[in-house]
């Protein structure tokens, strides 16, 4: 009696052992998945502000390394708030994926979607914002604006800078865009 109950209690554990690794590839094939569709975006995003901003790939060259936001939708009635995923990429590569999401209170209505990047320019703020359990914009974040025909320079201003932000790409009703207290996550997609 005591065998029969020892192969049940074998089997049953080995069935939820098989269970529980079969729901482990899966979400590990869905993670996969789900950072390769981020990618793609990026991609898209990064060509789509070479060949849109005149300026960004020059300033590209010189950064450390790049967080592209390739869609952060916005919404807000009172209180708003706002969400999208990203990849950081140091030279052509991922080495991370990050959630952006921030909150807001006050007179607002509507909705719209927008993509940015955040170009590290020194080796020290890189290592800094991957070091960080979440990085937080705030005012020492220069943004460099490129709106009709304007171009992105890395000139004597933002030659002193740590991080430039430019955002692009901004499509709804809401009026403008800007990044103070969004905070950066790093995520397993």
């Amino acid at each position: 009696m005591q065998n029969r109950w020892s192969r049940r209690a074998f089997l049953g554990s080995a069935g939820v052992a098989a269970a529980v690794g079969l729901g482990a590839c899966t979400s590990i094939q869905g993670s996969q998945q789900r950072g390769e569709k981020i990618d793609r975006r990026v991609d898209s995003a990064l060509a789509y502000l070479s060949e849109n901003v005149p300026g960004a790939a020059e300033l590209a060259t010189r950064a450390s390394g790049i967080l592209i936001m390739p869609l952060v939708t916005e919404a807000g009635f009172g209180i708003g708030g706002s969400y999208g995923r990203g990849a950081l990429r140091v030279g052509d590569a991922t080495v991370d994926f990050y959630s952006a999401a921030s909150g807001s209170f006050g007179f607002q209505i509507g909705a719209q979607q927008y993509a940015h990047a955040l170009y590290f320019m020194t080796d020290t703020a890189l290592t800094n914002f991957r070091a960080s359990e979440g990085f937080s914009v705030g005012g020492d974040v220069e943004y460099a604006i490129s709106n009709r025909g304007g171009t992105l320079t890395a000139d004597t201003t933002t030659a002193t800078q740590q991080v430039i932000a430019v955002i692009f790409g901004q499509a709804g009703l809401i009026a403008g865009a800007t990044l103070e207290g969004t905070k950066y996550t790093r995520i397993f997609p």
